[in-house]
């Protein structure tokens, strides 16, 4: 079978799993996997994980979205809480798994330990996501641990890069390991922050002077991970910290002047592209993750005849006592982190902390296909061109833990998160209300100047009136509504405000509907119709 019929298996494979997994009520990326491996199974063919095409292809545009669309004001609140879970965690759980897995495994050298504990330190959000979707997880925490996955990918994997690099040449260094390290972070960040810059000033300098190109633009906009990753991998960075920092960078530039900002067009379909490229992404990555589950899974008997225990079984015990090692470093991590900085108040008593937001926060943290691209970047071969030992070892243990990590927040995080007790979270009710009467307010002064410099001159002045008082007064009821604050009158309004959406959207499904007949009867051009029904779709998504 050839590869493009391969590619669309997998792209298949993506669109049925969303179905089974509602049907099945299992975890999406749990029946991704599945549907990766039976698709070996029925085709017989695969396709080959090549690590570094594996991090250009998938990497980039998910981290940069993430980056992109992450709550800023979320990010500086919790940051104290983000680095210590994306920076101290996981250089405790190198220390402390790379031992343990030394100590249960002694045939395995110690550099290789701590490299399969580097790569099994980051934590997959997209896994996180699906599993929760049951039982939605409070939106604060998952902030928490999508802004902790954002950036500890990058220390995980910089770990490994340093314990390969040991295990190769027989000498680790920890001078230059930190040095090491600190190139690789600061490096990743300004070539992420100053190629999106760049790109940005550029695309306005010529929008300003020839116009707008909504395809260009999302295209750009698209081409800007990569640009960042590859550049910063050029010249010894991190690619994944330079296309994190370009999707940050990405939201505060769209923060500047309108006159840098894009079309409304341009954001409406480019945000349809991004949601995409976001769904196939994520579930090629564990389709894709299936796929190697029985090339790994068959040479299991291979993987364990080298050690001094040649039982199979003792393959499960070695996959389950890494599990729980890092459970339980995560859980003395976080319990830690909690008590310090986790949902701290400036004024008053701090929060009591329950012990199962401590499991909810421990468990959370499942591994997913980083984990398995980055254990198969290990070398073959060491510096002196002898096998490297242990590597299929590691490659088994990593696919095991993913699997079982994946199982077991499956099966414990909905129960867990049903009536979990958390702190209280600040509502952002009366900071919307303020910018809705904010914008109206503006959104007044600008009717009122424009439409007073289009009447200077005309026959028919009283027109321009006429209209813009019309609109001014749905302005002035948004400002009147907003402003009530709390009360009989505020709820009526609010009442109101159902109402009138309710019978907005029946309304615009008539018109829909009534299109679409004319469209069928042929009194309708079908161009025209096809506009129109745009029209009445924006609408909808409005009120919607």
């Amino acid at each position: 079978m050839s590869l493009i019929e391969t590619t669309l298996f997998l792209l298949l494979a993506v669109v049925v799993s969303g179905s089974v997994a509602r049907i099945t009520r299992i975890a999406l990326p749990l029946v991704q996997i599945a549907l990766g491996a039976a698709i070996v199974l029925v085709t017989g063919r695969t396709v080959d994980l090549e690590p570094d095409i594996f991090f250009l292809l998938f990497l980039p545009p998910l981290l940069f979205l993430d980056g992109w669309r992450f709550p800023k004001e979320d990010l500086f609140r919790d940051g104290e809480t983000i680095l210590e879970l994306a920076l101290g965690l996981v250089l405790f759980t190198v220390v402390g798994l790379g031992l343990l897995i030394w100590w249960m495994i002694p045939e395995m050298p110690l550099a290789v330990a701590f490299a399969l504990a580097a790569i099994l330190s980051p934590t997959d959000p997209v896994a996180v996501q699906a599993i929760a979707a049951r039982v939605p997880m409070p939106k604060r925490m998952m902030r928490i641990l999508e802004g902790e996955s954002l950036l500890n990918d990058a220390t995980g994997l910089t770990c490994m890069r340093l314990a390969v690099a040991a295990a190769t040449t027989g000498t680790f260094a920890l001078g230059e390991a930190v040095a090491a390290f600190t190139w690789l972070a600061f490096t990743g960040i300004a070539v992420g922050v100053a190629v999106t810059y760049a790109i940005i000033a550029t695309k306005t300098w010529i929008t300003r002077r020839w116009g707008e190109d909504v395809g260009a633009q999302i295209l750009i906009s698209l081409l800007i991970p990569f640009a960042a990753y590859a550049g910063a991998e050029a010249i010894g960075g991190s690619g994944i910290l330079a296309a994190v920092a370009a999707g940050v960078t990405m939201s505060f530039a769209e923060r500047g002047t309108a006159s840098g900002q894009s079309l409304a067009t341009t954001r409406i379909r480019r945000a349809v592209v991004w949601d995409t490229v976001q769904f196939v992404a994520n579930g090629l990555i564990f389709v894709i993750l299936g796929q190697q589950m029985p090339s790994i899974m068959a040479r299991a008997a291979e993987v364990v005849a080298g050690t001094s225990r040649p039982e199979v079984w003792w393959l499960a015990i070695y996959v389950a006592g890494i599990v729980a090692a890092l459970a339980a470093l995560r859980f003395i991590w976080v319990w830690t982190s909690l008590r310090f900085s986790l949902f701290r108040r400036r004024r008053g008593p701090p929060p009591k902390i329950g012990l199962r937001l401590t499991l909810v926060m421990s468990l959370a943290g499942v591994r997913g296909a980083i984990t398995l691209a980055g254990i198969l970047t290990i070398p073959f071969t060491l510096g002196d061109g002898s096998a490297m030992p242990s590597r299929n070892l590691a490659i088994f243990l990593a696919a095991g833990v993913i699997i079982v990590s994946l199982l077991l927040a499956t099966v414990a995080l909905p129960r867990l998160l049903k009536n979990v007790e958390l702190p209280p979270e600040p509502s952002t009710d009366r900071e919307e209300d303020q910018a809705r009467i904010a914008a109206a307010e503006a959104a007044l002064k600008a009717i009122d100047s424009t439409a007073h410099s289009m009447a200077t001159g005309k026959a028919n002045p009283d027109l321009y009136s006429d209209i813009a008082s019309r609109l001014m007064s749905v302005y002035r009821r948004r400002i009147e509504a907003r402003s009530l604050g709390e009360g009989d009158d505020a709820e009526q309004l609010k009442q109101g405000d159902a109402i009138e959406r309710r019978l907005r959207l029946v309304a615009l499904s008539a018109e829909r509907e009534e299109i679409h007949r004319l469209m069928r009867s042929r009194a309708l051009n079908d161009e025209v119709g096809r506009r129109l029904i745009r029209e009445v779709d924006l609408m909808e998504l409005r009120y919607r």
